[in-house]
């Protein structure tokens, strides 16, 4: 009876160190679980956050690319007015020669001088026109290029990491900028060869709530034209 009681007390310490052995394990195990719980908590927040952000950055481009879409037919109708310009100077260029081919009797008995000093005058006016036509044809090109690029950027960030999308909007707020201020040149411009009694001055001299502001968001076209005028009477 001895020896098996002897037995029977061996096994039953072997079952407890067996059933201490477990508990360990199992408070690992559930230890682990957790962790790898906390993990799966964490990568999803993480997968929302991504989730949000490609969100944000598909629409910044969705609305990028209807800005660009804008700034092209901005482009063309800058074009179309520079094309009319050129016309009206042309006319202008067409008057200034009829007016040189007048007989000199004509300059006699009308004042020579006075009518030299007009002819000059004209063509110094004409000739500054033009450079300023030459000078936004430049720069509307130029823009017009710029506009191709930044469409040719927002199709290649479609694709790219929702991060990488933030530089569309900063290249396309600064495109329209240069857009506005080119918009304002050619408005200035055609008032200049429309004379003293273009519609245009006659806008810009309605006073300012009785007029509709015809730019973008910030300062209106009609300002800009407004600051253009001063820094070119300043200069």
């Amino acid at each position: 009876l001895e020896q098996m009681y002897d037995e029977a007390s061996f096994s039953s310490s072997n079952r407890q160190i067996e059933l201490v052995a477990r508990e360990s394990e199992l408070d690992k195990l559930a230890n682990d679980i957790a962790v790898l719980r906390s993990q799966r908590k964490e990568a999803d927040r993480r997968n929302q956050e991504l989730a949000a952000e490609s969100k944000a950055a598909r629409d910044a481009l969705k609305a990028e690319k209807k800005r660009t879409a804008e700034l092209d037919k901005k482009v063309e109708r800058l074009l179309a007015t520079l094309a009319d310009r050129e016309e009206k100077l042309d006319r202008r260029e067409k008057e200034l020669a009829r007016m040189r081919e007048r007989p000199s009797k004509d300059h006699a008995v009308n004042g020579g001088t006075h009518k030299a000093d007009e002819v000059q005058g004209i063509d110094n006016a004409i000739a500054k026109l033009e450079g300023d036509r030459e000078r936004l044809e430049a720069r509307l090109t130029a823009l017009a290029r710029e506009n191709k690029r930044l469409k040719t950027d927002l199709a290649v960030l479609e694709t790219a990491q929702p991060e990488q999308a933030g530089d569309a909007p900063r290249a396309g707020a600064a495109l329209r900028e240069q857009m506005n201020e080119l918009a304002a040149e050619v408005v200035n411009l055609t008032m200049k060869l429309e004379g003293p009694d273009s519609p245009i001055a006659k806008a810009l001299a309605t006073p300012r709530d009785e007029r509709q502001d015809i730019g973008e968001r910030g300062i209106s076209l009609a300002d800009r034209v407004r600051a253009l005028q001063k820094a070119n009477a300043s200069n």
